[in-house]
């Protein structure tokens, strides 16, 4: 006999785990992103050194998975594409970043909480080159706020954690 599968159990399971390939911070509107190794995170200012500081606690932190860089690369015809130019501040492999929707996860020592998806603006079109902003669309990734200070470095793992110990 078949085993029933529930939706909300399958949620809440994430084998994989990613890992963080890249960090970068925007110090300030319209300037160059600032690739780092590590940057700290705090629940009452975001990331250190980034323009967002904390302004709005539902995108204190953005996130972009490394292969819809790819994706859009290749809607692009491109090799690649350099993540400082869709200014999101964490790239991340081998996870879906979609399955942590509603979800909150650990990257490092921080704890993070998704808020949402986070789109392409027409900056994309500049940095990306003509269609830039049609093919982030549906790649853009996702928009988190901080749950617990820490810091997060390139190399680190990213789990979702447990309803249980979550929340």
């Amino acid at each position: 006999m078949a085993r029933t599968v529930n939706i909300k159990d399958l949620i809440n399971t994430l084998p994989q785990v990613g890992k963080v390939s890249w960090i970068g911070i925007r110090p300030g509107k319209r300037e160059e992103v600032e690739e780092v190794a590590e940057v700290e995170v705090s629940i009452e200012g975001g990331l250190k050194g980034d323009h967002y500081h904390g302004r709005s606690k539902k995108r204190q932190v953005t996130l972009i998975q490394s292969e819809h860089l790819q994706a859009v690369a290749t809607l692009l015809s491109k090799d690649q594409i350099d993540p400082a130019l869709t200014r999101r501040n964490i790239v991340v492999s081998g996870i879906n970043l979609l399955a942590l929707q509603d979800q909150r996860f650990q990257i490092g020592e921080a704890i993070l909480e998704t808020t949402g998806l986070c789109y392409p603006c027409s900056r994309m079109e500049e940095n990306l080159g003509a269609g830039g902003y049609n093919a982030m669309r549906g790649y853009g990734g996702i928009n988190a706020r901080v749950i617990a200070d820490g810091v997060i470095k390139q190399g680190d793992a990213v789990t979702l954690l447990p309803r249980d110990s979550a929340q």
